[in-house]
């Protein structure tokens, strides 16, 4: 792609005439699901994960994803059913699947959050009431929020809009929420750079975001991000930036960022970049892979992932 001309983060959006297309949004979809389930095999002994990475050892077997593709699937239901985010759809939605299979890894405030939607509990109440009426400033929003970014894609007001409807149905607090926001924005950039066959570089990446992301703490902490090279050890990069290990929007977001905007045409680079910052490694690959698999391309993505990770079915989610 370096025959392909750059453009400012500004004018990226005022290039594309048609909007984001359903079939960008699966395929943001897609590179969430395999990102998650390859990233949930890199839990156990640390020595021995350390060591697997270090040699690029993959699991045996299949490999499963968890509740990141599980809600990202929620999301795109509501999208294809709908147009739009409508939020008392999504809340069925992300409710009624995860009474499917409530074994998926959600953390204990999620299984909170949709046993009190399942019952018939408002959303709204549901999502402001935890942590004492904070909300929840979890990671959870931005994980499913990839496709948003897609399916909206060429329309950066309108994901900024939608990937915040989206958030608020589970994360009332506005950092949880700003997260989600950044992850839509970095699937929006990718989206467009690929659609209008634009070079697209980290600064790109990093600048699109910023400026279309809303002030916030999260903000602040990608600003610091985009300083960051990828000549980084990833162990001083996670010690800036964070991996995941709190389970925060603030603690994820940044760093699954970091590893995309420096692996923008490879989808197997960015994600063996993922899981070595270790800490929330499904949930940072899955975010990661969302945002990739939209300009790396399909071809970056190796084989032999795509036959062990397990299979979102099309046909189920969405007829054209």
């Amino acid at each position: 792609m370096s025959k392909i001309p750059q453009k400012s983060a500004k004018a990226l959006s005022s290039t594309m005439m048609k909007p984001g297309t359903p079939e960008l949004a699966w395929q943001s979809l897609w590179g969430l699901s395999i990102g998650d389930a390859f990233g949930e095999t890199f839990f156990g002994k640390e020595t021995v994960i350390v060591e697997r990475i270090a040699e690029k050892t993959l699991q045996d077997g299949e490999w499963l994803f968890t509740d990141d593709t599980v809600q990202g699937i929620g999301v795109f239901r509501t999208l294809s059913a709908c147009g739009v985010i409508d939020q008392d759809f999504l809340a069925k939605e992300l409710a009624h699947n995860y009474l499917l299979d409530d074994y998926r890894g959600y953390g204990g405030t999620a299984h909170s959050i949709m046993k009190n939607i399942a019952a018939g509990s408002p959303w709204q109440t549901v999502s402001q009431s935890v942590f004492d009426g904070m909300g929840s400033a979890g990671n959870g929003a931005a994980m499913r929020s990839g496709p948003i970014g897609a399916w909206f894609a060429g329309d950066p007001a309108t994901v900024v809009a939608q990937a915040r409807l989206a958030a608020e149905v589970t994360h009332a607090h506005p950092e949880a929420i700003a997260g989600a926001i950044a992850v839509a924005l970095g699937a929006c950039c990718c989206a467009e750079a690929r659609a209008n066959r634009t070079a697209l570089t980290s600064s790109v990446f990093f600048d699109f975001i910023i400026h279309h992301l809303p002030e916030s703490d999260i903000k602040y902490k990608i600003r610091k991000a985009a300083t960051l090279p990828v000549s980084y050890d990833i162990r001083t990069v996670v010690s800036i930036l964070g991996n995941g290990k709190l389970l925060t929007a603030a603690d994820t977001v940044p760093f699954a960022l970091w590893c995309a905007a420096h692996h923008l045409t490879h989808y197997e680079n960015a994600l063996w970049t993922a899981v070595s910052g270790l800490g929330d490694r499904d949930t940072i690959a899955a975010i990661t892979g969302s945002i990739v698999v939209l300009y790396a391309g399909d071809d970056t993505i190796p084989a032999e992932w795509m036959t062990r990770a397990e299979k979102v079915d099309t046909s189920v989610f969405y007829k054209k």
